[in-house]
């Protein structure tokens, strides 16, 4: 089956900057993080097309690039961005259904099980192996909604090699399962989504190392349609988890972690969305680094070549190599 793929490159409300720069225009290796995603999905064999979202005019440039253009073996649209995450990521899915027009159309009872891959722009350590094992994993979940996680063991690969050389340190989700990074795959049924508004709000709170943010998300959740004490319960471990994680007192977060059942926070995520919602854990790792800070960037920049074919060989030992059906004949772009 085809899934189309929303590549959010938005750079309203929510969205940070990086440098002063909105992370889809910075530039790594010649090619800004963009135009690394968009050459990326070409690669997955379940990929049917590429939408990408956010100021048009800018995207038209930093997609632009003849050697990317000739590479292309998908449709790519590029769609005007709107207020939010959300209205971006929604607008782009009513654009994409069957028959619709530039305007898009609302989803009828047979868009009902018609699939979205969403992900981030800001990428470069992707690659189509791991996305098209995440795709492949979640339809075959039986959920109507798959977030990824990749596993600490696979981030390790960009951790600082010796003291003071550069590197990313990761930020994780403590669960009983083990120690997770979010890896800004989402493989949705969005017809099937219920109190699709709270993920804007989940969003725009997602920096949990601030209280206030921690707080303003907490009170969301409490008030939400199928949350309620409950998952602010699991909510609340999950933060004091981290929260030790990161100042060092592994044994504190293990003894919390170990009461934070992934089961337990999918059963939270499904009622508060009102839909089979489920997490979808892969090893690659690489679709789980996203440039958020100059650090980062800094560290990207300077070990690029490195960290990419580190990645490129671990995915093809854990997934195998790309199918030939990968190597379609080039499609020429389209703008929207």
């Amino acid at each position: 089956m085809g899934v189309p793929a929303i590549v959010a490159a938005g750079d309203r409300r929510a969205a940070k900057a990086v440098r002063g720069e909105s992370k889809p225009y910075l530039e790594l290796a010649g090619r800004t993080l963009v135009a690394h995603v968009v050459a990326t999905l070409q690669r997955v064999p379940e990929v049917s097309e590429v939408w990408v979202v956010g100021n048009a005019e800018r995207l038209e440039v930093a997609l632009g690039d003849a050697s990317l253009r000739a590479a292309l073996t998908k449709p790519l649209h590029i769609v005007s961005q709107f207020r939010n995450l959300y209205e971006n990521a929604w607008e782009t899915y009513r654009r994409l259904l069957p028959g619709a027009g530039p305007e898009g159309r609302d989803p009828a009872p047979e868009d009902a099980d018609t699939w979205a891959l969403f992900l981030s722009a800001d990428l470069p350590f992707a690659t189509p192996q791991e996305i098209s094992a995440f795709i492949r994993q979640t339809i075959a979940a039986g959920c109507d909604y798959g977030l990824g996680l990749c596993t600490e063991e696979s981030m390790r690969g960009f951790y600082p090699e010796s003291p003071g050389a550069p590197g990313i340190h990761m930020a994780y989700f403590n669960q009983r399962e083990g120690r997770f990074r979010q890896s800004n795959l989402h493989l949705v049924k969005p017809a099937r989504l219920g109190n699709r508004h709270y993920i804007e709000d989940l969003y725009e709170h997602r920096y949990q190392r601030q209280i206030t943010e921690m707080i303003k998300l907490g009170w969301t959740l409490l008030r939400a349609e199928g949350g309620g004490l409950a998952v602010i319960y699991y909510y609340a471990l999950m933060h004091l988890a981290g929260v030790a994680d990161r100042n060092g007192w592994r044994w504190l977060a293990d003894w919390l972690r170990y009461r934070i059942p992934m089961a337990r926070i999918e059963k939270g995520c499904s009622a508060l969305l009102r839909t089979k919602f489920r997490f979808i854990v892969t090893e690659g790792g690489g679709c789980a680094v996203d440039i958020d800070n100059e650090p980062d960037l800094a560290a990207a920049s300077e070990l690029f070549d490195r960290w990419r074919a580190r990645q490129l060989a671990r995915v093809e030992s854990i997934y195998g190599p790309l199918p030939l059906s990968e190597r379609a004949t080039p499609a020429s772009g389209e703008s929207r």
